[in-house]
C-alpha cells in the first residue's frame, strides 16, 4: 500500500507539503494519485502525476493552490499545497494509478492501493 504523510493542523493561507511512500508497491503503474476526504464527504479527487512524463493534472478546486511533483529514485511523491483554506480540511489519501487507466481520470476505481490517509485540518 502507499502511505501518504505530512498532515496536521494549519492556519488558512500556510502551506503544507504531504508525502507518498510508494517504494513498497511491486506493481507497475502509470503514476500517483492524491485524493481528500472530508467528514460525512465522498472521497474526491485532487491530483495526479505520471511517473516517467511528470505530467500532472489537477481538480479545479485546487489549480493554481497545489503542486504535485515526484522522486522517481525515491518512489514517492509529493503534494505541494499553498493558500489552505478550511474547505480544504480532509484526510489526504494516495493510491496508484492503475495501468491502462485513462490518463486524466478522477474516479476512485481507476486507482489502488490505498493507504491510511493523512489528516489535514485548516483552522483558525
Amino acid at each position: 500500500q502507499l502511505q501518504a504523510s505530512g498532515g496536521g493542523l494549519v492556519q488558512p493561507g500556510d502551506s503544507l507539503r504531504l508525502s507518498c511512500d510508494a517504494s513498497g508497491a511491486t506493481f507497475s503503474s502509470i503514476g500517483l494519485g492524491w485524493f481528500r476526504q472530508a467528514p460525512g464527504k465522498e472521497r474526491e479527487f485532487v491530483a495526479a502525476i505520471g511517473w516517467m512524463s511528470g505530467g500532472s493534472y489537477y481538480a479545479d478546486s485546487v489549480k493554481g493552490r497545489f503542486t504535485v511533483s515526484r522522486d522517481i529514485a525515491k518512489r514517492t511523491a509529493y503534494l505541494q499545497m499553498n493558500g489552505l483554506k478550511p474547505e480544504d480540511t480532509a484526510v489526504y489519501y494516495c493510491a496508484a494509478h492503475i495501468l491502462r487507466r485513462p490518463w486524466g481520470t478522477t474516479q476512485t476505481t481507476d486507482f489502488r492501493s490505498w493507504g491510511q490517509g493523512t489528516l489535514v485540518t485548516v483552522s483558525s
